[in-house]
Formats: C-alpha cells, structure tokens, sequence
C-alpha cells in the first residue's frame, strides 16, 4: 500500500468541507438518467478510464445499458464466478482488492497500516452485536470503479436483521483509509445478520462518496431518515434464507465489503492478505467449526424497526 501522496490528501482534505450527501444525490440523478448522449458519454468513459472488462458481462455491450447505473451494476455471464463447493469453503463475497483480513482484537480492527478502529463504532453502538464478534475474524474488501458490484453470500444463511447506519461519504480508497481515522465506523453503513453454519455472520455494505444507495435483494434500496440507526427484523413468515455464493444486495456505484465472524468460527487461507485481488466465489477461508449459535437480537432497542 503506497503512502498518501499530495493530491490524495488535498481530495480528502476538500472531502471534509464539501457536501457530501448533495453530492451523492446528484450523482444518484445523473446514474439513473436515461438521456443516451449523457448515458453513453458517461459509459465510455467508465470504461476507458478504468479498462472495465465486459467479457464477463451478461450483455456485454456497453452502451446498450440503459443507464450508467445499470452499466455498473451489470450481471455477470451464468458461469463467470464459480463458487466455491466445499461445504467448509467461505467465498469472496464480491469482487476486489483485499484491503485487510485478521482477527479483532480488544475490539478493534485494523484499518490501514497503522490505522485501527472500533468494532462498537463500526456496529452502530449495538453492544449485543459487539460482544457476539469480539475476537472474531474479519475481511475487508475494496471494490474499484472496475469491478463487478453485486454482493454475494460467503456461506449460505438465514437472514436475521438489518441496520442501517447514517454517517458520512468518505472515498474509501486506500489513501483515505490511511488519512481519515476510524473510516469504515464513520461512513454510512448497512450491516446485514445472518445465521450460518459458522454461526452468526455479518456482512456489512460501507458507503463512500458518490454511492447514490445500497440497497438489497430482500428490501430493495435502504434509506431511512434522521440521524440515528434504523433496524428490521427479519423472524417467522419473513424468514429470509440464501445460498452462499447467491446475491444478496449490491453497491450503486462503488465502495468496501466487511465480513465479520465470531471466535474461533472461521480461519482465513494463507494467501487472503492485504494487496490481493479477488473474485466473488474464490475461496478465501474454512469454517474452524460447525455451530449451532444463533445470532440473537433484542428489539426492544430504540431504534429498532419491523420490517
């Protein structure tokens, strides 16, 4: 990971004064516009810029996509990313580069070189949550403006709960990751609880500037208002239940993945560390062991919501 040069602290220096969500609202206007000279314009450049690969693509003709927003959020062909079969195997959840894979310690993950932050922080201030983690393991994965940005299951689950958590756009570039302090547990987040034969697993959504939504194939996109989290339970006929390697939400336009394990759940392979590249399905670690622990929410909590 290069240090910080000059422009990439000038551009998170400007980050901290502009209006970050006003920005991502245009954005969000500007993706979904159907106009196929800007469309188009928009689309080309995407490619050229970032050599995006549509090989892979489900349609891989660019500018037949009906919006930007479309294009970067394309399918991929049926056999583009096999998944991992062992029933212990745990799959890259989505595409990119490995930014950080560990295990928490004392409540705190590691950021960046040098950099840690909060496990309390990152989860909303849910003590529950937290404590259901502690010493756990956790991945962390960038995606870049060229990669596929569905996200996928690491191992099949039951959905139990979803938190939304307001907070700010910071670029989650490797850059930023080194110069704004606790990052991940600053930017707005979606945490989504599963159970799984690992016991409870967490994959959480960060956004980052210019993310328009985040949104997932059970709820669609997540937004909620004020200042504080939001949660949805998800317990008897709205049980929720899917397949590792299955999608399972996705990033409209481009920002970071965390995957968080309990104790002892699961141990990362040797060669899931940090500078690696990664596709969605590709091993990247083994269930340590099988488990019965169910993660458990309280919803008498003040900004619990049902779904």
């Amino acid at each position: 990971m290069q240090p910080p040069q000059f422009k990439d602290k000038l551009n998170t220096a400007l980050l901290k004064i502009l209006p970050q969500h006003l920005l991502a609202a245009g954005m969000y206007r500007i993706a979904r516009t159907r106009w196929k000279p800007l469309k188009n314009m928009l689309i080309k450049e995407a490619v050229s810029r970032y050599a995006v690969d549509m090989f892979d693509a489900a349609n891989p003709r660019p500018t037949s996509y009906p919006s930007f927003n479309a294009f970067f959020t394309r399918a991929l062909k049926a056999d583009a990313r096999p998944i991992a079969q062992q029933p212990d195997a745990v799959a890259s959840p989505c595409d990119g580069k490995v930014s950080q894979a560990g295990y928490i310690t004392e409540g705190r993950l590691i950021q960046a070189k040098g950099h840690d932050f909060d496990l309390l922080a990152l989860l909303g201030g849910d003590q529950d949550l937290a404590e259901t983690f502690e010493d756990g393991a956790y991945s962390t994965i960038y995606l870049s403006p060229r990669d596929y940005h569905r996200v996928h299951m690491p191992l099949s689950g039951k959905l139990k709960g979803m938190i939304f958590v307001p907070g700010e756009l910071f670029s989650v570039s490797d850059a930023t990751a080194q110069l704004i302090p606790g990052l991940y547990a600053r930017n707005e987040r979606l945490i989504c609880g599963f159970d799984t034969i690992a016991g409870p697993m967490l994959v959480i959504l960060v956004g980052a500037i210019f993310v328009g939504s985040m949104e997932t194939v059970w709820a669609g996109e997540v937004r909620a208002p004020g200042k504080d989290p939001s949660t949805w339970l998800y317990e008897g006929k709205q049980q929720i239940t899917l397949k590792k390697g299955e999608e399972m939400g996705r990033f409209n336009m481009g920002s970071t993945v965390i995957t968080l394990f309990g104790k002892d759940a699961v141990a990362w392979d040797k060669a899931f560390v940090p500078g690696v590249r990664v596709r969605m399905g590709q091993r990247i670690g083994k269930v340590r062991r099988f488990s019965k622990k169910s993660l458990r929410r309280r919803p008498d909590r003040k900004h619990s919501a049902s779904a």
